[in-house]
């Protein structure tokens, strides 16, 4: 009969288990799923069976415990996104862009295996209250990491989805913010059109951004658009591709766009032109006469409206930049004018171009009851997100109907 194997204590020791003198560890010794040797280590004997029921359980359940413990969350996500062949390029980039932005570096970098529920928890709460990322952008990240983490499970990696109702407990503090959209006020969307209105550095930038404040296109959507899109007698848009940045391949230049079908199946849609807008698109193509129409292709397509001072497509950087040279060039100039005045300036807010779409939403939804209208000129997918932009919207104006309720009182 084998003589038992004991620790330092007397202890006797299982079937794959071994004291370590030299470091004072526990060592347990086992086969994976490919027939190599493995290693799992505790100075402690009962964490050490601990771990050894553990993956028992997983050999059992077919789990691949050696891979779980040493494949990242980058790897999963990468591998995820590798698999997803029905993701809309717009979709896939945001997803790619707002990993790599958020994830990637830190949280991205840990063992899968070893990431629990209240990890996650924890790290979507240090975005928003320490990141100040807004929580409808942690909702987007949710939807990078639910999915990877899911493959894993069906991948036999590891045994639950630390994923699964995060966002569902984090929604009282969510709910705080949800469906708050950045927009600019009437008072700040009038200076910022005025100020580029006649300027002589930015007046070329008016026809443009009174286009985006008079459509409500997402910047790919806007900076696509054709002439081919444009019904000048109908004064229609027509809404049906987008243009998207892409991964660049060798030989590529430092920024690459491609063409995609819109965010959303609702984001294919006509929308109607506004009579400031007809009027811009119609200077736009006069100006073009002279200066000459954008030649530009991408992927098989041409006869794109917009160009900047290269002639090439915009893109979102240059509206952003364009943007912020406006707001500061503002701001100085009313600083110096209210302190002439002794008055308090009004001042304009760092903003992107999508506040622009926001903006219109915004006083489309002041201005318009039928939602399912606003809904389909949006191109909303969700109708709940066209209900907190109007339910916002509307909000603002409840002293004004209550001022102009008291003022009708007496009639009734």
């Amino acid at each position: 009969m084998a003589k038992s194997r004991k620790d330092n204590k007397g202890r006797v020791l299982r079937l794959g288990e071994r004291y370590r003198e030299q470091d004072g560890r526990y060592q347990y010794s086992y086969l994976d799923s490919k027939g190599v040797r493995r290693y799992i280590y505790s100075k402690d004997l009962a964490k050490l069976r601990e771990k050894e029921d553990e993956l028992k359980r997983d050999q059992l359940d077919g789990i691949d415990h050696y891979v779980a413990g040493h494949i990242t969350v980058n790897e999963v996500f990468d591998r995820c996104m590798a698999v997803k062949t029905n993701l809309r390029r717009t979709t896939r980039a945001n997803y790619e862009m707002m990993y790599n932005k958020h994830v990637r570096n830190g949280f991205g970098e840990r063992i899968i295996g070893t990431i629990k529920f209240s990890d996650v928890k924890l790290f979507y709460r240090q975005l928003v209250t320490e990141d100040g990322i807004q929580p409808n952008t942690v909702s987007t990240i949710h939807c990078c990491l639910h999915p990877a983490f899911e493959m894993a499970v069906r991948d036999d990696i590891i045994r639950k989805n630390p994923c699964h109702g995060v966002l569902g407990e984090l929604s009282n503090d969510f709910g705080k913010n949800k469906g708050i959209r950045n927009a600019l006020t009437i008072e700040q969307q009038k200076a910022f059109m005025n100020y580029m209105d006649g300027h002589e550095v930015y007046d070329h930038w008016w026809p443009i951004f009174m286009i985006l404040l008079g459509t409500g296109c997402r910047c790919g959507e806007f900076i696509g658009l054709r002439w081919q899109d444009i019904d000048m007698d109908k004064r229609t848009i027509d809404i049906n591709h987008s243009l998207v940045r892409v991964k660049r391949h060798r030989g590529d230049p430092a920024r690459r766009l491609g063409v995609s079908l819109p965010k959303t199946e609702a984001g294919i849609r006509v929308i109607p032109m506004l009579d400031q807008v007809h009027d811009c698109f119609e200077r736009i193509y006069e100006e073009q006469l002279v200066t000459g129409f954008n030649e530009t292709e991408i992927e098989g397509m041409s006869g794109f409206i917009f160009k900047n001072a290269n002639g090439d497509v915009l893109c979102e950087q240059n509206l952003n930049s364009a943007i912020k040279r406006i707001v500061t060039s503002y701001n100085m100039e009313e600083e110096v004018k209210a302190a002439k005045e002794k008055r308090e300036p009004m001042l304009l807010p760092n903003f992107s171009v999508h506040y622009l779409r926001h903006t219109f939403c915004t006083r489309f939804c002041e201005n318009e009851t039928n939602v399912k209208v606003i809904q389909a000129v949006m191109g909303h997918k969700n109708f709940k997100t066209t209900m907190d932009v109007y339910a916002e919207a509307t909000g603002t104006k409840k002293q004004e109907a209550m001022q102009s309720l008291s003022a009708k009182w007496k009639e009734f």
